[in-house]
C-alpha cells in the first residue's frame, strides 16, 4: 500500500512538473533550450517550424494538471470518478509512449517528424511518459 502511494505521488509530481514546463513555454521562454527554434526542433518535432501558441501550451498544462489530480486520487469524495480519470491518464500516457517508441508520435502530434525529435522521443520522452503511466497504475485500483 505504501509503495502505491509513493508511486502515484511520483507520477502526479512528474505530471505537474511537465505542466509547469508548458506554462513556462506559454510565456515565450524556450527553457531549457537556448532558443525557440531549438524548442520547435527538439521538443515539438518541427524542423524550422514554430512552437505552439501560448493558448495551446496552457491547454496542455491544464490537462496535465487535471491528470495529476486524478492520479493523486482527486476528487476524494468521488473515488469512482478518480479511478476512471486515472484509467484515462494511464491509457493516454501509454498510447503516447508507445507511439513515440515506434517513431509515430506524428499520429497524435501532426508535424512531429524531425529526425532530432524522433531520436529524443525514442530515447527520452517516450520512456519518461511510459514511466509516468506505470507509476500511475495504482491509482486505477
Amino acid at each position: 500500500m505504501a509503495l502505491a502511494i509513493v508511486s502515484t505521488r511520483l507520477s502526479a509530481a512528474g505530471l505537474l512538473g511537465i505542466a509547469a514546463l508548458h506554462v513556462n513555454w506559454a510565456t515565450g521562454s524556450p527553457w531549457p533550450l537556448p532558443d525557440r527554434e531549438s524548442l520547435a526542433e527538439r521538443v515539438v518535432g518541427r524542423s524550422g517550424g514554430t512552437v505552439p501558441a501560448p493558448a495551446a501550451c496552457l491547454a496542455v498544462a491544464g490537462l496535465l494538471t487535471a491528470a495529476a489530480g486524478f492520479v493523486a486520487g482527486r476528487p476524494r469524495g468521488r473515488p469512482a470518478l478518480s479511478r476512471l480519470g486515472a484509467a484515462g491518464v494511464v491509457s493516454v500516457l501509454g498510447l503516447r509512449g508507445g507511439l513515440g517508441l515506434a517513431g509515430r508520435t506524428d499520429l497524435v502530434s501532426p508535424g512531429s517528424v524531425s529526425a532530432d525529435f524522433r531520436e529524443r522521443d525514442r530515447r527520452l520522452y517516450s520512456p519518461l511518459v511510459l514511466t509516468l503511466a506505470v507509476l500511475a497504475l495504482p491509482a486505477v485500483r
